[in-house]
């Protein structure tokens, strides 16, 4: 539940359509719901202006289905991240209306229809193909929070003429969330070109030496590029939120 669904509650009550009873049926599970293996956080949305997401490594099927199944309830954008496909054909054999996104590994319900009205662009940017499916969780966690997101694609900076042919579409976006393995290079130089915010997403991807994602993670956290933040190895959803916090305040204080 956000702040426009409970202001519309509010003056239902106030104008006599909903009567106390039925609100308090709507607020029943509000703002926290004890499922026994799992604590739901319903005032999640209202209080930080997005709905909890369920982190599906480490639950089965069984209980994932189950938990999106009450946060969809409340009407909230649902989510739940880091799921396998085969966990992913039970849960939408439980609920038929879930969408799988197999390459971000992200099960989605009640997504938003359009965009936040006045919201900036978010441009997700990959070094390499390999990189796609960290990208991708980015992509789909900020689509689903209602933002506008494109894609720019296998621009590493072993080619850097791929993404200087792109500089258009670069110096368009509100934020960038630039997300590279190897040695991590790419969000360095993309912050030297643009005026916008680049959030830097290390991912796993590189030989030996790269130790699983760590020296592209100290080659961000080093960059001399000013403008840049850094997520956790990775962390394409963490990406994805703090670019849609961006906008998200963006038109807040437009407003």
């Amino acid at each position: 539940m956000d702040k426009e669904d409970l202001r519309s509650l509010f003056l239902e009550v106030r104008a006599g359509s909903v009567d106390i009873d039925s609100a308090l049926k709507v607020l029943r599970n509000w703002p926290t719901e004890n499922m026994s293996f799992a604590r739901l956080d319903h005032h999640r949305q209202l209080r930080t202006g997005m709905p909890e997401v369920v982190f599906g490594e480490g639950k089965n099927a069984e209980q994932i289905a189950a938990i999106m199944q009450r946060l969809a309830a409340t009407g909230a954008v649902t989510m739940a991240t880091r799921v396998d496909p085969e966990k992913a054909d039970v849960v939408m054999a439980v609920i038929p209306a879930a969408v799988y996104h197999r390459e971000a590994r992200v099960l989605q319900l009640n997504r938003p229809a359009e965009p936040v009205s006045g919201s900036g662009l978010i441009l997700v940017v990959a070094a390499g193909t390999s990189d796609l499916g960290v990208a991708e969780e980015a992509v789909i966690t900020a689509r689903g929070f209602g933002c506008r997101v494109e894609t720019l694609y296998d621009v590493g900076i072993a080619g850097v003429h791929r993404l200087l042919e792109e500089s258009d579409k670069l110096v368009e976006a509100a934020v960038i969330v630039a997300v590279a393995g190897m040695e991590g290079a790419l969000p360095g130089v993309i912050a030297g070109l643009v005026d916008c915010p680049v959030i830097a997403v290390p991912t796993s991807i590189g030989y030996g030496s790269g130790r699983g994602g760590i020296a592209a993670l100290l080659s961000m956290l080093n960059s001399c590029a000013s403008g840049m933040a850094v997520v956790n190895i990775d962390n394409g959803f963490g990406g994805g939120c703090m670019a849609a916090t961006i906008v998200r305040t963006g038109v807040e204080l437009k407003s």
